[in-house]
């Protein structure tokens, strides 16, 4: 019993962590490789797992691929696959990660206000609330895509901000949640993805992001100050 307890462990433990190594155990043929980034404090990411940062060296194992990614906040993420196969380019020695700065972080800012409800008590009655809610959604935004009077909602088209290699879209939605009172919900919806690439941005790729963009900053707090 003993000894088969003793060959399971082995064929489990194929990779173990020490001293900021990832080690691949009986895979004769892997490959070593240094990992370091330009960022000291970014967080190095193998095949998925949080196991180090700034600096890290690994062992691809021989016929096989060790996914790595790089992230820090306000930079934008590296992610490389090394493969140790005899059809590729043999995995190099030694590897920097050059982390660039996200232009996004540049024209936002941290907001709690970001895709959460924000609740606003009208005293103007429907008619003139509703007039002055389109307004200003409008001062800020050129497109409303939905429009319903009666069911108090408004939701704007997407703003797409592209930048070298990031994008952020943005839209606003306002929802009657009370007649009597009159209440209304508005929400600025804002995500971000580093993975713009020749200006082509996927819808998959975007993530809610707790940023919003310098140029809707102000316009929760003008709702806030012209509805109520």
């Amino acid at each position: 019993m003993k000894s088969k307890i003793l060959i399971t462990l082995l064929l489990l433990t194929s990779v173990t962590m020490l001293a900021g190594t990832i080690i691949y155990e009986d895979i004769p043929g892997s490959k070593k490789i240094k990992l370091s980034c330009t960022e000291t404090d970014a967080d190095i990411y193998i095949n998925g797992k949080l196991l180090g940062k700034g600096a890290l060296d690994i062992k691809v194992p021989d016929k096989g691929c060790t996914l790595v990614e790089v992230r820090k906040t306000g930079y934008l993420t590296e992610k490389i696959d090394f493969c140790n196969k005899k059809e590729l380019p043999k995995p190099p020695s030694k590897y920097q990660f050059v982390l660039l700065k996200d232009e996004a972080f540049d024209v936002s800012i941290q907001s709690e206000l970001a895709n959460t409800d924000v609740t606003i008590k009208a005293v103007k009655g429907k008619d003139d609330s509703w007039k002055l809610l389109n307004q200003i959604v409008l001062s800020h935004f050129d497109v409303i895509e939905m429009n319903d009077k009666e069911t108090g909602y408004i939701r704007t088209a997407w703003v797409v901000d592209s930048f070298d290699k990031s994008a952020i879209r943005t839209r606003f939605i306002v929802k009657e949640s009370s007649s009597s009172p009159l209440v209304y919900k508005v929400k600025l919806v804002t995500e971000h993805t580093d993975r713009h690439e020749d200006g082509v941005v996927s819808e998959r790729h975007f993530k809610e992001w707790s940023r919003i963009l310098k140029k809707y900053e102000s316009l929760v707090n003008e709702i806030q100050a012209r509805v109520k």
